[in-house]
C-alpha cells in the first residue's frame, strides 16, 4: 500500500489548524495552531511542518454557507489556498467544512479537553475532522472502484 502524507488546515483570519494523518490514511491526528503574523512567518511554519511530515497535498476546509453557496468566507479560504499553493508548490483539495469547530468543540467537550479559552485547540480539532472527511471520502472512493 502506497503511503499518503496529507495535512489538513482549517483557515481561520488569526489561527491556522493542522492536521496529519498515519501513513496508512486511516486516522488524522490535530498537530498543531499556527497563529498568524505575518505571510513570511505562516508560510514558514507551515512549510516546516510539510518537511518534516513529508506531506504530499494540503487538505482545505471550505465552509460553504448553510445554504451550500461559496460566501464571502469561503472565497477568502479559496484566495488563501491558491497564494499557499502557489508559494509552497503542493496541489490543494477542499472539503466541506460546515459545522467542524461545532463537532471539534463538541468532541473536546466530551473528552474532557476544553477550555474556552483554547481556540486553538478546536481549530486543530476541526482540521483532523476536516482531513479525515478527506480520508475517509478517499477510502470510500477506493473501495468502489475496487468491486
Amino acid at each position: 500500500m502506497k503511503k499518503i502524507s496529507a495535512l489538513g488546515l482549517d483557515v481561520g483570519r488569526r489561527r491556522l489548524g493542522v492536521a496529519g494523518c498515519d501513513g496508512t490514511g486511516l486516522i488524522a491526528t490535530g498537530l498543531t495552531t499556527i497563529y498568524r503574523t505575518s505571510w513570511a512567518k505562516d508560510v514558514a511554519q507551515l512549510k516546516t511542518i510539510i518537511t518534516e511530515r513529508e506531506a504530499t497535498i494540503l487538505v482545505i476546509g471550505l465552509p460553504y454557507s448553510l445554504n451550500g453557496t461559496i460566501g464571502t468566507q469561503a472565497r477568502e479560504v479559496q484566495k488563501f489556498a491558491e497564494k499557499i499553493a502557489k508559494d509552497i508548490q503542493l496541489p490543494i483539495e477542499y472539503v466541506d467544512e460546515r459545522m467542524t469547530s461545532v463537532e471539534a468543540e463538541a468532541q473536546l467537550k466530551t473528552q474532557k479537553r476544553f477550555s474556552t479559552r483554547d481556540k486553538g485547540a478546536i481549530d486543530r480539532r476541526a482540521a483532523a475532522i476536516i482531513l479525515q472527511q478527506w480520508l475517509d471520502m478517499r477510502r470510500q472512493n477506493r473501495n468502489l472502484t475496487d468491486i
